[in-house]
């Protein structure tokens, strides 16, 4: 009902139109006035609807105008041209009829907008707009104009407000409960946070910018941003984006970035960015408008001319809509824009889906790409001898816990100890050893009880220090821990007691790692650690593929999409490795930024000559199947080439499509036809160097997108040209006389309404 009446205040003149239906069948016989020029006597119900048609003319002609200007072709003018001459044959039950056809049209233009844009419209709709903005004394850039006369009169307190604020000031005020000193704040729309301030967010609030948590610890809800259904935990010093959702405590955080720099806001600016284009097909199907406008008036004028009846004129205008061109086909783009938004894809423009559906080559970068983002660890090899109690004395945390009073000092020690350690780390192996260093912790939790894991709930890390290419060093609940490489953590080995286990022995040859562990695997990365001064055990990382890599790659082939080529900067057997499990054959290895661009450039020539080629008529003695779409570069018989656009398929040319991070592949995702990052909705980066951007790190999402795209445009095809079709048909039944005015126009409304709705279906899972 809420839709409805919403509907209506946009456009009013639907339920007057409506409304004025009943002066024209009541006071159809009354004649108040002489009659007028040419011996018309309207009636009085029937002045009525002429002033219906005089405004809804004038308003027609002016949204011709606005067209024209904004570089679009106006063509109301078959509807102002079927008004004006069932006027002029005084039928004045079609006239109201067609201008009920013009405002129901729009309001049915209306709703299918809307729910075409649905998905983009909820994104912008969860855009933050308010913050609010701690200003007591000495926290954030704005303590100088507390300092200058603010007084705490104008402070707002609210119970529960972060905890790092009340940290922050708990020094500057003894007297004031920490509860109030902590619930300062003021709001301010978004535009209006400066860098530096420093925020408060509640429960079940959008977080406003981009910034940094000062809470110890937050809850955050990433869905809006990347469609992640389970929210994340988030601890101090951590990048917290706008767009997320805070969960059930408060928190507190300092802006690093505007308003208009922030992760939603280049969302906002993605989705505007596509509501805002027009396909290349939509904008054919505009000018398509033009030639079917003649070609209606030339049915009309033939079967005035034929019959000698002014009325045929009139009947043949009624059911010329070019509706379907003018609104199916954006419509549908529209509705293949949201469900890609829907399904975790944001694109630049409407021409990217166009493009999509034509894509024959995609290339892959690999790490975070067809592998996880970060390497991860797949084994714990301890040094011959560590274990069973090798602590020693320094093996009591800083809580009283003593390691050795639960078992023997396996692999999950070691991963606890390093991944403690690791997280202050920025190196590239850090974020695979910390999360397996977190699952460990819950491990020997449960295996203990819960007596393994500190009071406090998590490890107290004391005194760490980073040299950086090497490693990092620190105390994690007392235990002395390095982890880094070879060299780095056997650096204090002679400073551990006694010879026992994990101490160098005399031989040269012990003192390489490969005499200690032995040889890895070309895909593996490796890292050391050291307990307590001795060396214990070395690491092992891999470039895992994603799960779900291989039935990607499988659902891209079942589409027709089999050029599949890997582009990577790794080493060659690293890289076989990994195209190996996921099933590409085609790789380039060693590659570094530039060589990336030459692979792509190379492929899209050979590519370009055969579009120049069949364009000239000269290539169709290729072998190959009817598909063109399925097999990027093979010509097509007239019908197969009907079907193949009425599937959605490529008919026209070959599209290179590179999948890459977004951050450095950045310049061949902006050389190749389109490039696609696949991210996890943290990148700003991707959003400037891709076309598409994948927000819920899905490789999946490369298939779906094509899929997705080629269901679009078949739905636009099908409810154009059936649209088309039946209208044509209708002109020519009507040239005929076999349908009446009156039902004409009621029949065109109809065409136009189901044209319209089968353009809707492009939001249909269906694919």
């Amino acid at each position: 009902m809420r839709n409805a009446i919403a509907l209506i205040q946009r456009v009013p003149l639907l339920p007057l139109t409506v409304l004025c239906a009943i002066p024209l069948a009541v006071l159809s016989d009354v004649h108040p006035w002489q009659p007028w020029f040419g011996g018309v006597n309207p009636s009085l119900g029937q002045v009525f609807v002429i002033a219906l048609v005089a405004y809804t003319v004038v308003d027609a002609l002016a949204g011709m105008i606005r067209d024209l200007r904004s570089g679009r072709v106006g063509v109301d003018v078959l509807a102002v041209l079927a008004i004006l001459s069932t006027l002029a044959v005084q039928e004045y039950w079609a006239s109201w009829a067609v201008v009920l056809m013009v405002w129901s049209g729009e309001a049915i233009e209306e709703y299918a907008q809307a729910k075409a844009e649905s998905s983009l419209s909820a994104l912008a709709s969860a855009a933050p707009r308010n913050a609010h903005v701690v200003d007591l004394p000495g926290i954030g850039v704005r303590s100088e104009a507390d300092k200058a006369g603010e007084g705490r009169a104008a402070f707002r307190a609210v119970a529960g407000a972060g905890a790092g604020v009340a940290a922050a000031t708990a020094e500057e005020s003894d007297a004031e409960p920490e509860s109030e000193a902590s619930s300062h704040f003021h709001t301010l729309p978004v535009e209006e946070v400066r860098l530096g301030d420093v925020l408060v967010v509640l429960p079940g609030e959008t977080v406003p910018v981009d910034g940094e948590l000062l809470s110890a610890s937050a809850t955050l809800d990433l869905s809006t941003i990347n469609g992640e259904p389970v929210p994340r935990e988030m601890y101090a010093g951590a990048r917290v984006m706008s767009g997320a959702v805070n969960g059930s405590n408060t928190l507190t955080m300092r802006t690093t970035q505007l308003a208009q720099d922030s992760q939603y806001q280049r969302i906002l600016d993605l989705v505007t960015s596509a509501k805002e284009s027009r396909a290349a097909v939509v904008r054919t199907a505009d000018r398509l408008a033009v030639p079917f406008t003649v070609l209606a008036l030339l049915i009309a004028g033939v079967a005035w001319l034929v019959s000698g009846d002014a009325t045929r004129f009139a009947q043949v205008l009624v059911l010329a809509t070019p509706c379907p061109l003018l609104i199916a086909a954006p419509v549908a783009y529209m509705a293949g824009t949201g469900r890609l938004a829907k399904s975790g894809i944001l694109i630049k423009t409407q021409d990217v889906l166009e493009n999509l559906g034509q894509v024959s080559h995609v290339f892959f970068d690999k790490t975070g790409t067809l592998t996880v983002k970060t390497p991860q660890v797949a084994r714990v090899d301890l040094v011959d001898g560590f274990g069973g109690g090798q602590v020693g004395s320094a093996g009591i945390g800083s809580d009283g816990s003593d390691y050795n009073d639960y078992g023997d000092f396996d692999q999950d020690h070691i991963l606890a100890l390093a991944g403690a350690i690791e997280t202050y780390s920025v190196h590239i192996l850090a974020q695979g050893i910390a999360a397996a260093g977190e699952q460990a912790r819950h491990r020997l939790a449960e295996q203990t009880g819960g007596q393994y894991d500190s009071p406090r709930g998590y490890p107290v890390v004391n005194h760490v220090s980073e040299d950086a290419g090497n490693g990092v060093c620190g105390e994690v609940d007392g235990v002395p821990v390095r982890v880094g490489r070879f060299d780095y953590v056997i650096a204090t080995q002679g400073s551990a007691q006694g010879d026992g286990a994990g101490s160098v022995s005399s031989s040269p040859a012990a003192a390489f790692p490969v005499a200690r562990f032995g040889q890895r695997a070309p895909d593996e990365m490796v890292t050391y650690v050291a307990v307590n001064g001795r060396l214990a055990a070395r690491i092992v990382l891999k470039d895992v593929p994603r799960a779900n890599a291989r039935e990607a790659l499988t659902q891209l082939r079942s589409l027709g999409v089999e050029r599949l080529t890997m582009l990577t900067g790794d080493h060659a057997a690293s890289a076989h490795i990994v195209a190996d499990s996921v099933g590409i054959a085609d790789v380039h290895a060693d590659l570094l930024p530039e060589d990336k661009l030459r692979a792509v450039a190379a492929r899209e020539l050979p590519a370009a000559r055969a579009n120049q080629t069949e364009a000239s008529g000269h290539g169709r003695g290729r072998a190959g199947t009817s598909e063109r779409g399925r097999s990027g570069g093979r010509s097509l018989g007239f019908a197969a080439s009907i079907r193949a656009r009425l599937r959605g398929d490529s008919v026209s040319r070959s599209i290179t499509m590179m999948v890459g991070d977004g951050v450095n592949d950045a310049p061949v995702l902006a050389a190749a036809d389109i490039g696609m990052a696949i991210t996890d909705g943290t990148s700003t980066a991707a959003s400037q160097s891709a076309q598409a951007v994948i927000m819920n790190d899905d490789i999946v999402a490369v298939p779906r997108a094509i899929a997705i795209a080629r269901r679009t445009k078949q739905v636009m095809l099908q409810a154009v040209i059936a649209g088309l079709a039946l209208a044509f048909l209708g002109m020519i039944a009507a040239a005929f006389n076999l349908i009446p005015v009156v039902v004409g126009a009621f029949l065109q409304e109809a065409i136009d309404v189901v044209s319209i709705l089968w353009a809707l279906t492009a939001l249909l899972e269906r694919d």
